[in-house]
């Protein structure tokens, strides 16, 4: 497996794995609630952010984003892991990565947002220290201060 940064050729397949891995979740998906996947450069790289993709012998497998945002805070979004490579650590050797990209740019601080029912995803952010600060009925807030 190969860690790497997106490009425009991913489009097709990195918008796919994320919208096949929120329906699996969800049981549908609502296109229209995911603007950002139509055009992963405009969103993501254009304005600095960082957007990774997993692939292996197969193809895509695995995605994930860093959202820089103010005051040295950063964002981890749009972390995704198809099907059938779940269980093998993927999911955490993206973040594993966009936590090293985020101390490069020294943020002090990385957040994430959950669904307060997508245990797996709670589970791998907790595996890599990440606490909760905020819950409401539909989301789990959580953070990691960087040293």
């Amino acid at each position: 497996m190969v860690i790497r940064p997106f490009r425009p050729l991913d489009q097709p397949a990195a918008r796919l794995l994320i919208l096949e891995g929120l329906g699996e979740h969800f049981g549908y998906v609502n296109e229209t609630l995911n603007p950002d996947l139509d055009d992963i450069e405009r969103h993501y790289l254009q304005p600095g952010h960082i957007f990774l993709v997993a692939e292996d012998d197969s193809g895509l497998i695995g995605s994930g984003a860093l959202m820089v945002l103010e005051q040295a805070v950063g964002r981890i979004v749009r972390v995704s892991v198809s099907l059938q490579h779940r269980r093998r650590g993927v999911g955490s050797a993206i973040v594993q990565q966009l936590l090293w990209i985020a101390r490069q740019r020294s943020l002090r601080c990385v957040q994430v947002e959950t669904n307060n029912d997508w245990h797996d995803a709670i589970r791998l952010y907790r595996s890599h220290g990440f606490v909760e600060y905020d819950r409401d009925d539909v989301s789990v807030y959580m953070e990691l201060e960087l040293p």
